[in-house]
């Protein structure tokens, strides 16, 4: 059977993907460039600076200055929003240290964290 598909480390379907039709050129460069980032701390930033403009321009437009903050306040809830799997694992890292270095060392402090 033939192997389908492209040859492995090819760069087609960044470059010619499923939008490219519908993008310019320019539209395809700062798509190529927002795929490298990670996180939403630019899109919070922006947002910010934008609700600023928003704010100074049309300062009766209250309507829009909520709905900016409201996305906002989303956001930032999302970029520190720890799942249920980190929170375990920084529990156990946390359990790990008290246990096997800070009570070792006679240092009592959080001994009753043990106990949770």
């Amino acid at each position: 059977m033939a192997k389908r598909g492209a040859p492995k480390g090819n760069q087609n379907a960044r470059k010619h993907g499923f939008y490219s039709r519908a993008l310019t050129e320019a539209e395809k460069v700062d798509l190529e460039e927002a795929s490298l980032i990670e996180g939403i701390d630019q899109e919070i930033a922006f947002l910010r600076m934008k609700l600023k403009e928003l704010a100074e321009n049309s300062p009766e437009r209250i309507d829009l200055h909520f709905e900016a903050a409201n996305t906002i306040a989303r956001l930032i809830r999302t970029r520190y929003q720890i799942s249920k799997g980190q929170k375990k694992s920084l529990k156990e890292a946390i359990h790990k240290v008290l246990t096997e270095v800070a009570l070792p060392l006679g240092i009592g402090i959080g001994a009753g964290a043990l106990k949770k």
